[in-house]
């Protein structure tokens, strides 16, 4: 995928290349007015997924071209290449409550959130109204995060972190598995005050390793057929217990998905320190396996318990979903901020260090921290994140990355 602001090219195509880039980079560039031309849509999708422009970048697309006034060329579904130019910044912004609906029930509505999230988390006005969003589309769809992800791990880190204020509320689920369904969240987003900017704030409780990331407490949502309630909690308690034995689990969420074809679990792991780290599962039972029923549930609930184990015990900050959800927060922030996933864990102690002093980018050792260079996607994480960083970059180059992008200066953008 190829990324051209004001006409300069920038080749993109070996990054992750996928609808992320296209939903932060018309997000970003919707905020600070910027137009952007994406060539190669989803360009390495194209194997098993298809490239182009899917229903939900139509859908989150089109409300930014709205309220942004933008000039837009290629923007329907299929497409592979867009051209968006905004001009109208989120100050801009005087309606308060917006109706956003997909044309498909397997459009994730977490997803049209991304793409639009930036600016609307800018567009306070002079007395400080909130913006109402009734999104409708998919809370439980493939390739996306859950409702359960968003409002347990995402939601309050950004709260904590950053001071960002989401109230949420899922009205209905909807599911792009199984008998389709749409879905309805209501979203009552809290701007930032005009002049004012985004602020890291460290953890009240400095991280400590290893003491800081120890497990003492696992949430988990079941969202599957009522018949298999008891079975899935019986399972995932043996499995839990066996790789966290001094760990708590509570079971957050108990709902009946309705079909067999419907089954999302999310375990999310807390630290005593705060620290967040998830995993989950969203799949359909096979046809056909009554015998094997319980066999099958015992194997997916393992599963699933291995992974968030694997994930805990890479000793960082954040897990691999959360990491690139919050880089357009951090490059947009005043200072710095880190939150590594587990390939230096003394990162985290440092940096309770480097957000005290500042101007001092030094680490426990007092060596300097090395500048990223950003010509493409750099640094550690996954695919989805390295991209993130590039296309934050791209389009707010005053962003500064360290150490591999670990560390991050924000421009301290404010309206």
């Amino acid at each position: 995928m190829k990324i051209i602001l004001f006409e300069v090219p920038t080749d993109g195509r070996t990054g992750e290349g996928g609808g992320q880039l296209v939903r932060v980079a018309c997000g970003l560039a919707a905020l600070t007015s910027q137009p952007v031309t994406i060539t190669n849509v989803r360009g390495n999708r194209e194997g098993g997924r298809g490239g182009g422009l899917k229903t939900q970048h139509v859908t989150s697309l089109s409300w930014l071209a709205k309220v942004t006034d933008a000039e837009v060329d290629g923007l329907f579904v299929g497409s592979k290449t867009l051209t968006f130019r905004p001009k109208r910044p989120p100050a801009g912004l005087t309606q308060r409550n917006f109706k956003i609906e997909a044309d498909t029930d397997a459009a994730s509505a977490l997803l049209i959130l991304q793409a639009i999230l930036p600016y609307v988390l800018f567009a306070g006005n002079d007395t400080n109204d909130p913006v109402v969003l009734d999104i409708h589309g998919g809370s439980n769809a493939h390739w996306s995060l859950g409702y359960e992800y968003f409002d347990q791990v995402l939601m309050p880190t950004l709260h904590e972190r950053f001071g960002i204020r989401i109230d949420r509320e899922l009205k209905s689920r909807g599911w792009s598995i199984g008998p389709r369904s749409r879905g309805h969240i209501t979203l009552k987003i809290h701007p930032v005050s005009k002049g004012q900017t985004l602020k890291f704030t460290p953890p009240r409780r400095l991280y400590t390793y290893p003491e800081s990331y120890e497990v003492r407490r696992i949430d988990a949502s079941i969202i599957v057929p009522m018949a298999s309630h008891e079975r899935v909690q019986e399972e995932l308690v043996t499995a839990l217990g066996d790789l966290y034995p001094d760990a708590d689990i509570q079971f957050k969420v108990v709902e009946d998905s309705g079909h067999d074809s419907r089954w999302s679990i999310l375990l999310v792991a807390h630290s005593v320190a705060g620290i967040r780290w998830a995993r989950d599962a969203l799949f359909s039972m096979p046809k056909n396996i009554r015998s094997g029923r319980d066999k099958f549930i015992q194997h997916a609930c393992s599963s699933l318990c291995k992974k968030l184990y694997e994930e805990t015990s890479l000793d960082g900050t954040v897990d691999e979903f959360l990491q690139d959800q919050l880089i357009f927060v951090q490059a947009l922030a005043e200072g710095y901020s880190s939150f590594p996933r587990g390939q230096d864990p003394t990162t985290a102690s440092s940096m309770d260090a480097l957000v005290d002093k500042l101007g001092k980018l030094e680490v426990r050792d007092g060596a300097r921290m090395r500048k990223e260079k950003t010509h493409e996607p750099f640094g550690h994480g996954s695919t989805h994140t390295t991209t993130a960083r590039w296309v934050a970059s791209e389009l707010l180059p005053g962003a500064e990355f360290y150490n591999h992008g670990d560390v991050v200066k924000g421009i301290a953008f404010s309206v």
